[in-house]
């Protein structure tokens, strides 16, 4: 590699000071949530924390975009209601500046019937001044809407799709 040409958003791929603090405020922020500390986890947020998980809203209308630290805390009281316990495995983080992208696998128990759904997530986390701004969620929702259904969601699309004449 040629030293004296430009890596990255900085001159030789060095990691800026801040994204170590911004890996581990991530940490510490889905630590919070997991414990189900609500008020712990917006703590991380900006008072206009901007909330996307593609999701069907049809199943899940929690979920989809959410503005605001008064939208989320409200969108996560529905999680946690739904839900008896969670807990959540990082699998990689990757930081540059001030975004930081997480893979989590995450298992949650229904509190309905205790069954447990797992899934994975790729989160993609903005900051500004320090705290969370951002927040998109990758979720394969086909996978994740056979959990909660309890469905062979395949086979009931089979089912209904128009028949070939």
């Amino acid at each position: 590699m040629d030293r004296d040409m430009p890596v990255g958003r900085n001159t030789g791929g060095e990691r800026t000071l801040v994204e170590p603090l911004n890996r581990q405020r991530v940490l510490n922020f889905l630590d919070a949530f997991y414990a189900r500390d609500i008020e712990g986890a917006l703590a991380c947020c900006c008072d206009d924390v901007d909330f996307l998980a593609n999701a069907p809203i049809d199943i899940m209308p929690h979920m989809g975009h959410r503005r605001g630290k008064a939208e989320v805390r409200e969108m996560w009281r529905i999680v946690y209601s739904r839900y008896s316990s969670m807990r959540y495995q990082v699998a990689t983080t990757v930081t540059e500046g001030d975004k930081v992208a997480v893979n989590v696998r995450a298992f949650f128990r229904k509190r309905d019937n205790d069954r447990t759904i797992q899934f994975d997530i790729a989160v993609f986390y903005t900051f500004r001044g320090g705290r969370i701004a951002e927040i998109r969620e990758i979720i394969d929702t086909f996978d994740l809407v056979q959990q909660v259904l309890e469905r062979d969601v395949a086979a009931v699309l089979a089912d209904t799709k128009p028949r070939k004449i």
